[in-house]
């Protein structure tokens, strides 16, 4: 009877696992329709483009498609601005307020939908068609004065506001400023 209930015990977590993947899976695909999928960048390569910027102590730093608010969570704790990780993926918001820190704000939604007239600096890892349609918002939205970081990929049409490329395999980083 004992191994019954064990052998019973060891199926349900099987399945359980097995849904939670399934659930997994089907979120990262839901970010990959939606625009860009989810692809984590190592803690030596977040440093590094970072210390590129001189984040400035009080400032507000967005990051928009943060997965698991990695890149935000750094800036927050290196260098004491605040955070607002922003992300379409229900999970990965989820597990970023699990990983949490002060000064952040994570938000389940659409990167069109957020508003970034206060952003100081604005960090994006995403697919270039989806930069494309995002440079329409932020040169709308974005002040004077603010950092654009995008990872990855340039931002078309921006190449006068560049002030800085880190070139770095397998992705470079671009640093742009509004004026």
């Amino acid at each position: 009877m004992l191994y019954l209930i064990l052998y019973l015990i060891l199926i349900l977590s099987l399945l359980l696992f097995l849904m939670l993947m399934s659930i997994y899976t089907l979120s990262l695909i839901y970010s990959s329709i939606m625009g860009s999928p989810y692809v984590a960048t190592r803690k030596k390569r977040i440093e590094e483009i970072l210390k590129e910027v001189e984040l400035k102590k009080g400032k507000l730093f967005i990051e928009l498609g943060s997965g698991d608010g990695r890149i935000v969570r750094t800036a927050v704790r290196k260098y004491g601005v605040k955070g607002v990780g922003v992300d379409i993926n229900p999970l990965l918001i989820f597990w970023a307020k699990i990983l949490g820190a002060n000064n952040i704000k994570f938000k389940t939604e659409n990167i069109f939908d957020s508003d970034l007239k206060q952003a100081d600096y604005v960090y994006l890892f995403l697919m270039p068609k989806l930069i494309e349609k995002l440079a329409l918002k932020m040169n709308k939205e974005l002040k004077k004065r603010t950092v654009v970081i995008s990872h990855g990929f340039p931002v078309k049409g921006w190449e006068k506001r560049l002030f800085k490329k880190l070139e770095k395999l397998p992705f470079s980083t671009y640093y742009y400023r509004i004026n």
